[in-house]
């Protein structure tokens, strides 16, 4: 049975709710029974039940305000923010042109922040506030070597979360999850064959990558009034993390050693 969390009726935006993560999270939110709107670049052929489309550029400020205000004029109110709208690809640091790490760090950190104002402005002056979840990354908290500019990025935004729940207290709680490997359409792209990504599963100490819907279970669970007293938090979503990579080099606790 699917725990009630209160969402029904609740207007939800989820930046870049159409593929990946963000279409899970998008359904999850659907299937509480929330007013669901993804937004993405460009349009997707398919949308899950219960969800529409609106076209935004989240790194455009213009766009950004055009999104927050058509939404709350179609449906009176703006209750929750999913900043999930992120990425990388693959570049080792000393080869990326200044215009590409600007461009990372301004997907990934600046443009929650804008969706975020948009957000604040419209939820400070609702009965009953409302909830801002940052899609945020493990990279954020190791090393993120091939996507240098993404960790950092992911790293501020874990504290732009905290300083977030600190200004805009109490009337809107800001949270955020920091995501591990997600099993999306896109997988292979990152860890390369089905066996590949397999074995890359094996690494985490669940035993396999997570689905979009498990992230899209925890945005809802802090967007609810489940986490009413939740504001300023990080909490990762990573299956128990990295096994240490010590513990297969070292030989001390092995049979017969």
């Amino acid at each position: 049975m699917r725990t009630d969390l209160g969402l029904a009726g609740a207007v939800v935006l989820v930046t870049g709710g159409v593929r990946g993560v963000g279409r899970g999270i998008s359904r999850v939110f659907a299937a509480h029974g929330a007013r669901v709107v993804a937004c993405a670049r460009r349009e997707p052929e398919t949308l899950p039940d219960g969800v529409v489309f609106r076209s935004c550029d989240v790194r455009d400020a213009d766009r950004v305000a055009e999104l927050a205000q058509w939404t709350a004029g179609e449906f009176g109110r703006l209750d929750v923010v999913v900043n999930n709208a992120g990425g990388s690809p693959f570049s080792p640091a000393a080869e990326g042109s200044p215009r590409f790490h600007e461009k990372v760090v301004g997907l990934n950190l600046l443009a929650p922040l804008l969706v975020a104002q948009q957000a604040n402005a419209l939820m400070q002056g609702q009965d009953g506030g409302g909830s801002i979840v940052m899609i945020s990354s493990v990279s954020g908290t190791r090393a993120s070597p091939g996507t240098a500019a993404y960790g950092a990025a992911k790293a501020g935004l874990d504290n732009l979360t905290a300083s977030l729940a600190v200004e805009w207290a109490p009337k809107v709680r800001v949270n955020a999850l920091d995501v591990g490997m997600v099993r999306t359409e896109q997988a292979e792209l990152h860890y390369g064959s089905t066996a590949g990504v397999e074995a890359v599963g094996k690494t985490v100490p669940l035993g396999r990558l997570a689905e979009p819907e498990e992230v899209g279970q925890c945005a809802a669970f802090l967007a609810s009034g489940l986490a009413s007293y939740v504001s300023g938090a990080t909490l990762r979503v990573h299956g128990g993390g990295e096994v240490p990579a010590f513990l297969s080099a070292a030989d001390v606790h092995r049979e017969g050693s």
